[in-house]
């Protein structure tokens, strides 16, 4: 009984086993194509993935390229501009140095005021006793150097004081910009609340935006009725960060800060030339100086320098050589910074 149950049970095994086996033979095909299939998807994907991570690259680096492209077209465009700009303000005509130094007489006007300033220096020289040779020089200093150093003036005094408000009103926008104002509205503030002469100037730029011109193609043009670098720095960060984006507030706020370092150091220059000044208007006045003491002491001995021909001669040569002279001084102690 017991044999008959050991043999039953091991046909029940081995019939299992076999069904076992059959199944496996006749499923194996399928099992092993959808392993493959399985794989081959796994691969599809990986492949996919790795096509969608390369092209994500290749697309940043793209934009970034693109982007780099752009500001280096943004400062070649600029760069040809600041070079135009930079022939105007070194050798500018008369009528834009009216404007620069905040005039606004026109130039008919001016070359009359000139005539008018040429004519009464001349009268002056002969009621002066100077001789009748020397007339037609004090007419043409009168009428052409007089007016123009003059105007000089006024144009170097305003850009002065420019460069001591801009950083200020720079400060100001740094601030608007910060609490959530757009720039346009701190244009306008500093157009209206700030000090002369930086509030013209921004007031033009508020006037070139009312016809229509971009914010950034009026700031650039600042610098030609203010002929400084610092005017050029502005419209330049305007113009950079309106094409290539990027934190306007910070920008301003460098331009800032690189302002005041370089009044710091214009102002270091300058002290640290005094001493060469103070020589150099120490040997320009000695013969001034020298002259008037021996007309003091012994007249008839330096008189014949202003009475006879040879006099003459000697005089304009000396003033000649001594314009010579402080014209090389001058370079050698104006340093730019």
């Amino acid at each position: 009984m017991f044999g008959l149950d050991m043999t039953f049970l091991t046909f029940v095994l081995l019939a299992t086993v076999s069904a076992g086996a059959v199944a496996y033979a006749l499923m194996y095909t399928n099992i092993s194509n959808e392993a493959k299939a399985a794989k081959r998807l796994d691969t599809v994907k990986k492949a996919e993935t790795d096509r969608a991570v390369v092209k994500a690259s290749r697309d940043r680096l793209a934009e970034a390229a693109k982007r780099r492209k752009s500001v280096q077209d943004s400062l070649k465009d600029l760069d040809e501009r600041q070079k135009d700009r930079d022939r105007n303000i070194k050798k500018p005509p008369l009528r834009v140095q009216l404007r620069q130094a905040g005039m606004s007489v026109s130039i008919e006007r001016f070359y009359v005021y000139s005539a008018i300033v040429g004519i009464f220096v001349t009268i002056i020289a002969f009621i002066a006793g100077a001789p009748l040779i020397a007339l037609p020089g004090a007419l043409l200093a009168g009428s052409i150097g007089l007016p123009r150093w003059f105007v000089s003036f006024r144009r170097g005094r305003r850009i002065k004081a420019f460069l001591n408000e801009f950083p200020n009103a720079l400060d100001v926008i740094v601030r608007a910009v910060k609490s959530g104002l757009p720039l346009n509205d701190g244009i306008r503030l500093i157009a209206t609340e700030s000090q002369e002469p930086v509030k013209t100037e921004f007031r033009r730029i508020v006037e070139a935006q009312q016809v229509g011109m971009p914010t950034a193609e009026a700031a650039i043009r600042m610098q030609e009725t203010m002929p400084c670098p610092e005017a050029g720095f502005f419209g330049i960060v305007i113009q950079i960060q309106q094409q290539a984006g990027g934190n306007l507030s910070e920008a301003l706020g460098n331009l800032s800060r690189v302002l005041r370092d370089r009044k710091k150091m214009k102002a270091k220059v300058q002290a640290l030339s005094m001493e060469a000044k103070a020589s150099a208007a120490i040997i320009g006045a000695l013969p001034f100086i020298v002259a008037f003491l021996v007309y003091l002491t012994s007249p008839s001995y330096i008189m014949p320098l202003f009475t006879t021909s040879k006099g003459h001669l000697i005089l304009g040569i000396s003033a000649i050589w001594m314009m010579m002279g402080i014209f090389v001084m001058k370079k050698m102690i104006n340093i730019e910074v």
